[in-house]
């Protein structure tokens, strides 16, 4: 991972927007200490197909506590 400095990112933004979008992760640092606060990260393109639906059945469980109440209104708002 590479890591630039805000300013350092301004004046080059263009060319680490290619970088990401090669896959590289990019660090920003902040500050005097040059602290990292954020990362610039490739999105990844959502896989078009079958999805598999219920791949966690049988895996949780949900259970309510007995005097658990909620209203219809609660609910929705």
């Amino acid at each position: 991972m590479k890591s630039f400095p805000v300013g350092e990112l301004k004046s080059n933004f263009s060319n680490i927007l290619i970088l990401v979008q090669n896959g590289e992760e990019i660090e920003i640092l902040y500050g005097k200490n040059k602290k990292p606060i954020a990362k610039i990260v490739p999105l990844h393109e959502q896989k078009k197909g079958k999805r598999n639906i219920g791949i966690l059945k049988g895996k949780s469980k949900v259970s309510f506590a007995k005097n658990f109440k909620i209203t219809t209104d609660e609910l929705f708002s």
